[in-house]
């Protein structure tokens, strides 16, 4: 099982979460690309903590968005949302290659991963433009999403994540943020979806109907100091059960 972060999301003399303890815990890093958050020394950095430490990297893209942090839909072209992916692959990639390391799968960000579940249009402009740049690029993102669908349809690998710190819906979606409930802050409730997700592919939804998942990867949240003291305890709370941690990519 592979365990995903959003790590490198410094910006200039502003900081955020605690990417050096995130990257002892992770096998791959979502390394922001400069758009909703990063800059080049934090970007390279960022890409060369992985390296030393055999931590996979991928191009967390999103929307052009600094100010939100990516979490602002934006209704963009089809051409825009193609050059802004390329511009974030080529920035990162090349930072990447610098340190000795690579751009080994995408995933999006914020509001730009949740407008890619159900946005068609703006799901075809991000498998185009990852087609364009890398037709072996693997994509991780949302089971049963419209990027996903299109994305292996293209003939890109793709990778099914899962939140063990989030509550889910019976039809396998997540509880929005905005609502009571919808982040988990019991450490050992989440270490045990997490190991269950694992083990067993499946999560228990708010009404208890039991969520077929089968997650490649769990994404670890890491903003904050309890945030990492979480994701520490989901990591030997999984290799307690036994699970292998790989990267999926």
């Amino acid at each position: 099982m592979d365990l995903n972060a959003d790590l490198g999301q410094a910006f200039g003399s502003w900081t955020m979460g605690g990417d050096a303890a995130m990257s002892q815990l992770v096998t791959s890093a979502n390394v922001a690309c400069g758009f909703h958050a990063g800059d080049p020394v934090t970007m390279l950095d960022t890409c060369r903590a992985a390296y030393e430490l055999d931590v996979t990297v991928g191009a967390h893209l999103g929307y052009r968005d600094l100010a939100g942090f990516g979490m602002r839909a934006l209704d963009v072209s089809f051409d825009e949302l193609f050059g802004d992916v390329l511009y974030q692959l080529g920035a990162l990639d090349g930072v990447a290659h610098a340190v000795g390391a690579s751009v080994d799968y995408v995933k999006a960000h914020g509001a730009l991963y949740d407008s890619l579940v159900h946005d068609a249009e703006q799901a075809s402009a991000v498998v185009a433009a990852v087609s364009a740049y890398d037709p072996g690029l693997p994509i991780l993102g949302f089971p049963g999403s419209e990027l996903l669908k299109q994305a292996r349809e293209a003939g890109l690998p793709v990778f099914a994540e899962a939140f063990p710190d989030r509550a889910y819906l019976a039809d396998g979606s997540l509880v929005p943020r905005s609502e009571e409930g919808a982040v988990l802050f019991d450490a050992d409730a989440v270490v045990e979806r997490a190991v269950r997700l694992a083990t067993k592919g499946e999560v228990v939804a708010l009404d208890g109907t039991v969520v077929q998942v089968r997650p490649d990867s769990l994404r670890l949240s890491g903003g904050t100091p309890a945030a990492v003291e979480m994701a520490a305890r989901v990591r030997a709370g999984l290799e307690a059960a036994g699970v292998e941690l790989e990267s999926f990519a």
